[in-house]
């Protein structure tokens, strides 16, 4: 929503979540700077949008030459915002985890570039000051069972996991070298079920982010010429089917924005891909995106379910989902924090609003 940051644009991203169905979402990096105003607002209900719960990035220094980093940190040297931090041996990790709670991110999002030992020490600390820890399934030079033996709370990317089988790990996440995927024995690798099983005793959710390999698959083959991305949607899908009927708890993320051609929330297609492409009923499919979404937010107080006492969040539909999955598309209105949202009531997003972006 913030990278760069653009009012207007994310506001309207926001705008079409809402009246979509969507009551709560996960900002996973960003300037909070401006995510911070919006999550005020979106709370008091000042704009149309969401509830949001933003995280404070840690990574190893060499992740700090990304670009991306200057575009959501201007006015600090790169890894020294308080949101954006720089972390190696000589960090004070205590310090950093009293950094970013102050800025009142909900979890410490650790990206790339960090050994193992660190990435425990974070998430040790992070827990211990209240606050979540959500991480890449692979952080590079660290292996997937690492990254979760860790004790972090949630892990993206399910295609990450796959280097787990790779004999020599890529040392740094600036390498984009492909999984290898033919080491993957099929249909089920044993490797993976060790590591879903581990994901299950320790109750660690997956946010598979499945959707956005199938997509790119289907561009790619229109355009060749693209880069392929670490792994193949075939894959995506083999995976998440395994760590679903390992009993894993999955989430679903996005890692996509569609512009103005799409006037629907970006998580439809990631809970179509749930059961359409990996085989799960509806109401699984549903329960990643509410129960389970909630968890991974750590708000499963409050939201996810249908309870007294917790928030009225809920959607009002048409058809029946669990009929045809499609059938999320039938909004009718959206109640969040009591309040109503009526899709007749919906301006669609715009291209002036929403610029450059794509689903690419």
């Amino acid at each position: 929503m913030a990278t760069p940051p653009e009012p207007v644009r994310a506001r309207a991203r926001l705008r079409r979540d809402l009246f979509g169905g969507v009551t709560a979402v996960r900002d996973m990096a960003d300037d909070i700077r401006l995510v911070a105003e919006l999550a005020r607002e979106a709370r008091f209900g000042e704009i149309p949008a969401p509830d949001i719960a933003y995280v404070s990035v840690f990574a190893g220094r060499p992740f700090f030459a990304d670009p991306r980093v200057g575009s959501v940190s201007k006015g600090y040297a790169p890894g020294t915002a308080p949101w954006m931090q720089a972390i190696d041996e000589h960090t004070s990790i205590v310090h950093a985890i009293s950094m970013a709670r102050g800025t009142g991110a909900a979890a410490i999002k650790i990206y790339a570039d960090l050994p193992s030992d660190l990435i425990t020490a974070i998430t040790h600390e992070a827990h211990r000051q209240h606050m979540l820890v959500w991480a890449h399934s692979a952080v590079f030079p660290t292996r997937p069972a690492d990254v979760i033996d860790a004790g972090v709370d949630s892990v993206s990317h399910v295609c990450y996991l796959a280097y787990q089988v790779e004999p020599v790990m890529l040392s740094s996440y600036e390498d984009h070298t492909p999984v290898h995927e033919n080491l993957l024995k099929q249909p089920d690798d044993p490797v993976m079920d060790s590591l879903f099983a581990d994901m299950v005793r320790r109750g660690t959710i997956l946010d598979a982010t499945g959707s956005l390999f199938v997509r790119y698959d289907k561009q790619r083959a229109a355009h060749p010429e693209r880069k392929a991305l670490r792994c193949t949607g075939p894959t995506t899908t083999r995976l998440t089917r395994q760590a679903w009927h390992a009993g894993v708890p999955i989430s679903t993320g996005t890692d996509s924005v569609a512009g103005a051609e799409s006037q629907w929330p970006d998580v439809f297609p990631e809970i179509e891909f749930l059961v359409r492409d990996v085989g799960m009923p509806p109401l699984a499919a549903i329960h990643s995106a509410t129960a389970v979404g909630a968890r991974a937010m750590g708000q499963e107080q409050d939201m996810g379910t249908l309870q007294s006492g917790k928030l009225a969040n809920f959607v009002v539909l048409s058809a029946d989902p669990l009929a045809d999955i499609g059938n999320i598309r039938s909004v009718q209105m959206t109640v969040k924090r009591g309040y109503e949202y009526r899709r007749a009531d919906y301006r669609p997003v715009t291209a002036d609003e929403m610029g450059n972006d794509n689903d690419d």
